[in-house]
């Protein structure tokens, strides 16, 4: 069975395979750009673009870091990867991943629209307002990330009381993806919160409003899983880890490294200031704030809003943009790592052409 497009909105899609969006920097324009050429969707991560080529489009910077939001969400940086990213990709549709719990949320959809994106993707909290922010930009698709139908079902029907439109698709994200979860601790470890058994429900409450497509994402890996995803019902996958090892991953080789040397055991779940629990590898960091001995935390950049400008940073002992940046930097010492459950399985750096093909035709490829 071969793999059909992926049609969200006006925009297809050739393969059903959306790079998930990785930030702080991981998923850029090299990245992005590379898989919408290669007829996946790329997706560019909208954190911490003022970081962009040694923050030259940060208006301010203290000790090396992005000062304030404005500068943190830097528009000329993000429009300057779109630019960079449709280099590499041309016309083929591109995504840019925006997390609802950032500052200035309103401000780095518009921005994204005018770089001209072609689909902006939310998670990290409910966006229940999305629709307002790009009234002027119709043929924009929306695709939220939800992880249940109680959450589908909100959004549909404030966007069709508020907005008279529905998603143009949605990403349905399990509890062993990377990064943010949207779960509790202990959901990510129940049987009913795996992804499998959320697309049934989910797929369900997606009849009742109409049909758009459902993009499943968390811990998938290779071909057999995404035929596995699209025999449950869904329309496509979301990947974030395995373009991790592709050379045209934005971030540093140092990351790179840190993940192909990790083990299964050193993947955990941690405690994040954005108040969801955050999967990664436990790296220096980690062990450095179980002792209450990680870095100075002094909120710079005031990147989310739960975190309440550092307040959540100095109860869980660390602040999230400064970890991120300096993983994205390849400061192996002081870096998060975020990686989905299967990092672990990542044994090789090849190319993004190379990597589509084995997730369009099987390993052999």
């Amino acid at each position: 069975m071969s793999l059909q497009p992926l049609h969200i909105g006006k925009h297809t899609i050739q393969y059903p395979i959306v790079q998930g969006g990785m930030g702080l920097g991981i998923s850029w324009d090299k990245l992005a750009g590379t898989v919408s050429l290669e007829g996946g969707l790329g997706v560019i991560s909208s954190v911490g673009t003022g970081y962009y080529e040694q923050r030259q489009y940060s208006k301010k910077n203290i000790n090396t870091r992005p000062f304030e939001t404005e500068n943190f969400y830097s528009k000329t940086a993000l429009t300057a990867i779109v630019k960079n990213a449709r280099k590499i990709c041309g016309s083929n549709p591109l995504a840019m991943n925006i997390l609802y719990a950032i500052n200035d949320y309103e401000r780095v959809i518009k921005d994204s629209c005018e770089a001209g994106v072609d689909i902006i993707i939310t998670g990290a909290g409910l966006p229940t307002n999305m629709p307002e922010f790009t009234a002027d930009y119709p043929d924009v698709a929306l695709v939220p990330i939800v992880s249940s139908a109680k959450a589908l079902k909100i959004i549909c029907k404030r966007w069709t009381q508020r907005y008279n439109r529905l998603p143009d698709a949605i990403v349905v994200e399990g509890p062993l993806s990377g990064g943010h979860q949207g779960f509790t601790y202990e959901q990510c470890s129940q049987e009913e919160y795996q992804l499998e058994n959320l697309i049934g429900p989910i797929r369900d409450e997606v009849k009742v409003w109409g049909d758009f497509p459902l993009i499943a994402a968390g811990g998938v890996w290779n071909h057999d899983d995404i035929m596995k995803m699209i025999a449950l019902g869904a329309n496509g996958v979301q990947m974030g880890t395995r373009f991790i090892g592709t050379h045209e991953c934005d971030a540093d080789q140092n990351f790179k490294e840190v993940l192909l040397k990790a083990k299964k055991e050193d993947i955990q779940l941690f405690k994040s200031p954005v108040g969801y629990p955050a999967r990664g590898v436990k790296t220096n960091l980690i062990e450095m704030v179980e002792k209450r001995e990680g870095p100075p935390i002094r909120c710079i950049s005031n990147c989310v809003s739960p975190c309440h400008r550092g307040q959540e940073a100095k109860a869980v002992g660390y602040c999230i943009a400064d970890r991120l940046s300096d993983a994205y930097m390849g400061k192996v010492e002081t870096g998060l790592f975020f990686t989905g459950a299967n990092g672990y399985r990542l044994n090789e750096i090849i190319s993004v052409k190379e990597l589509m093909q084995k997730l369009v035709y099987g390993e052999a490829h």
